[in-house]
């Protein structure tokens, strides 16, 4: 397993090793020792699995608020997509800025999303799937967002022409100006904000 720094340290690629041969492949997608060794020490609780039928489906910008922040590792099993990690950690350098990412099939990479990140993706190809782990369990009352096109965040989602395919519940999401503070930076670690 490789890790790779983005343009928010805290945000990384994880690049597991892959075995092919005449048979297909085989890869150890998911190690707790190894990531420990690479200063990770994560307790996933759940695993998500998402289809999207076309290209162009926005899911996003979503996160959950504390007690049940959720650290995510996300990976496409089927197609590929554009992740976006976007720091929410008041007082963060990188407050408000964001990590696009493009996760294939075919490249295998993961991104590991952290609490304190709002998460979220475009699908780049049909009938694409994409799985990942989180270390806190889903929590209704705390499920939060960001509006998916907000200037101040800037993101540039390769629509192409396209018009984003988006949920009820993504197209009312608040404006990055009316987030409330769930998260605050404190050097390498944020604090969690009690929820209001």
């Amino acid at each position: 397993m490789e890790l790779v720094e983005t343009a928010i340290p805290d945000v990384r690629i994880i690049k597991p090793r892959k075995f092919g041969d005449h048979r297909g492949f085989f890869s150890e997608v998911y190690n707790r020792r190894q990531f420990e060794e690479a200063g990770l020490s994560l307790d996933f609780v759940q695993d998500n699995h998402s289809r999207s039928a076309q290209r162009g489906t926005i899911r996003g910008l979503h996160f959950q608020s504390p007690p049940f922040a959720q650290t995510k590792l996300v990976r496409v099993l089927q197609g590929a997509i554009l992740d976006v990690a976007v720091d929410i950690r008041k007082g963060s350098p990188w407050y408000g800025r964001h990590v696009a990412v493009e996760l294939t099939d075919e490249g295998w990479n993961q991104l590991l999303v952290p609490r304190g990140f709002a998460h979220g993706f475009m699908t780049l190809t049909e009938d694409t799937e994409v799985f990942y782990k989180v270390d806190a369990y889903y929590s209704p009352d705390h499920d939060k967002g960001i509006m998916w096109n907000d200037p101040d965040i800037g993101i540039e989602w390769p629509l192409d022409g396209l018009e984003a395919i988006l949920s009820d519940k993504d197209m009312r999401q608040p404006s990055f100006a009316a987030l409330e503070d769930h998260f605050v930076y404190s050097g390498a670690v944020e604090r969690q904000v009690a929820d209001h």
